[in-house]
């Protein structure tokens, strides 16, 4: 973790010099060197720093780089237009850097001085009324991905998924179901108005037992529930994905909790009584809900609202610091009004984030996939899977930030090409393993290298790079989204593929420089390999 400590070091440092002149230094942020800059990382701080001291950012830079001038691993610190310092890193310290993490690959991207948060993260929580869809596919991945990331940051993540088991939704599926069963013995039953379609619905009626000739509507809809539950966890599974819990609706309502955090919010004098109904007082306070919402209708049946906040209170009450939510696009709306209710009960506004993801379209090169006649209206999980593989479903939609529409296509998705993105990153680590099988042959040895004899450009670069997987998950946990770490990947792969152009592996007239490669190769292998299952996605040893 080269970078994280030389952060730290720089920033104790520039702190201690701007404190002797009077200011309150910002943070040291290290980026990477533009390619036309022969250095490392490139620090911005003099910029900010200019404007306080009220002096020229070049002027600044320079007192800077002397600051850090004698850094552990830094070698060069030079002042650049039209305020930055350019570091260097000594060719050793990266070598040493990387061998910790062929040493012990679960320390690849680790962030050692982070404070440890205790995170719930809640994602797909797709309603048990269908099967998991296309958006939901995207949640999935997003989620999952964002989980293994942030425990890889050393923090302690639980995941969850909410089962809406209990409303009007679950007893219209019981009815649609029964619908089913019914037509399928002859009889003229209708689907009850705006009941749910599709041949999912028939399947679940045909594998109900013969004593459902005397169930209820409320049995079809337990049976129903059950037996899409079921479905959603194979696909969760068969796509990657884990929960440390599924938590139902049903459990809140049973052990009193909705009824137990609506008598909390009156106590707390944020819910009042309008028109035989309650609300929420969600405009009581700047930058809340834009209107009041209801909690309980005036028929006295509470609202999907109340039960989220009871949710989301619970959440709390089992020890999580902070709360992070995956939603789809529908759910644009719904952010200000759970933030107002967090505010309401008394939760800073940090500890709940809310994760829009938007829609997307799924294409064959330019022609739009026709949705699933069978499912309804919708491309299911197991669908996408079949139609462009695990990998490529995991890798594309962890390609784009969560707030932004994507088109997939899987005509893209399937080529075994450099045109792939997953393809061009699993190919170098499977051309990796080609090199050490090849090495094994040979009896070439990786242990112990000199890593000062890696003095190449392309040799460098692949160090700098493997360097940065810490700042790369740091950054994606700044924005909650793992769309930093595939950018990361493909942009190592693309050095690697130019140093393997370059840089001849396994030269038996120079032991010493082929051992020194070969643990290259390993780190690059590894950092590779680290990345690719933090999106859910293999490392094939052979393509």
């Amino acid at each position: 973790m080269i970078l994280e400590h030389l952060r730290a070091a720089a920033q104790e440092r520039l702190a201690a010099w701007g404190k002797e002149r009077g200011i309150d230094a910002p943070p040291a942020v290290f980026n990477p060197a533009p390619p036309h800059v022969l250095a490392d990382a490139s620090l911005p701080w003099p910029l900010a720093a200019a404007k306080l001291l009220r002096k020229k950012p070049l002027e600044v830079a320079a007192e800077a780089a002397n600051q850090l001038k004698g850094l552990p691993g830094v070698v060069g610190a030079e002042a650049a237009p039209p305020g930055f310092v350019n570091l260097t890193f000594s060719t050793p310290a990266l070598g040493a850097d990387l061998a910790g993490v062929i040493a012990d690959s679960r320390t690849a991207g680790r962030g050692s001085l982070a404070a440890r948060r205790s995170i719930l993260l809640e994602f797909v929580s797709a309603n048990p009324t269908g099967p998991v869809h296309l958006a939901s596919s995207r949640a999935a991945g997003l989620g999952d991905s964002l989980a293994r990331i942030l425990r890889r940051r050393g923090h302690s993540v639980a995941t969850e998924y909410y089962v809406n088991d209990a409303g009007n939704q679950v007893e219209k599926l019981g009815l649609s179901v029964k619908a089913r069963w019914d037509q399928a013995r002859g009889m003229d039953t209708p689907l009850p108005e705006k009941g749910y379609q599709g041949g999912y619905i028939a399947d679940i009626a045909a594998s109900a037992p013969p004593a459902a000739a005397s169930w209820t509507p409320a049995d079809f809809s337990r049976f129903a529930i059950e037996a899409m539950l079921a479905q959603h966890k194979t696909d969760m599974a068969a796509y990657g994905v884990s929960f440390d819990r599924w938590y139902r609706e049903s459990e809140l309502h049973a052990a009193g909790a909705v009824e137990a955090v609506l008598q909390k919010l009156k106590r707390l004098g944020k819910a009042y009584e309008k028109e035989g109904a309650v609300w929420l007082g969600s405009t009581a306070e700047e930058g809340d809900d834009d209107k009041d919402r209801v909690l309980v209708r005036a028929d006295g049946r509470p609202t999907y609202f109340l039960a989220d906040i009871a949710y989301h209170e619970d959440k709390f009450s089992r020890g999580a610091d902070e709360l992070i939510d995956i939603w789809g696009a529908d759910h644009h709306g719904y952010v200000p009004r759970m933030k107002a209710a967090m505010s309401a009960l008394g939760h800073p506004p940090e500890a709940f984030h809310a994760i829009v993801h938007q829609l997307v379209h799924l294409f064959r090169g330019s022609e739009a996939v026709k949705m699933s006649k069978r499912a309804g209206e919708f491309v299911t999980l197991r669908e996408l899977v079949e139609l462009a593989g695990l990998d490529a479903c995991r890798f594309f939609f962890a390609m784009r930030s969560p707030n932004s529409h994507m088109n997939f296509d899987v005509e893209l998705a399937r080529k075994q090409s450099n045109e792939n993105p997953v393809f061009y990153v699993q190919y170098v680590h499977a051309r990796i393993a080609s090199i050490f099988r090849e090495a094994g042959a040979s009896g070439a040895s990786e242990a112990e290298p000199d890593w000062a004899l890696l003095t190449e450009t392309e040799e460098r670069a692949l160090l700098v790079k493997a360097a940065w997987l810490p700042e790369t998950l740091r950054a994606c946990e700044k924005e909650l989204s793992p769309h930093p770490l595939p950018t990361y990947l493909m942009e190592l792969s693309g050095l690697y593929h130019k140093f393997y152009e370059r840089c001849r592996v396994l030269d038996p007239e120079d032991a010493a420089r082929t051992k020194a490669r070969l643990a290259l190769c390993r780190g690059v292998q590894t950092v590779i390999a680290e990345g690719l299952g933090l999106l859910g996605v293999s490392a094939p040893q052979e393509m």
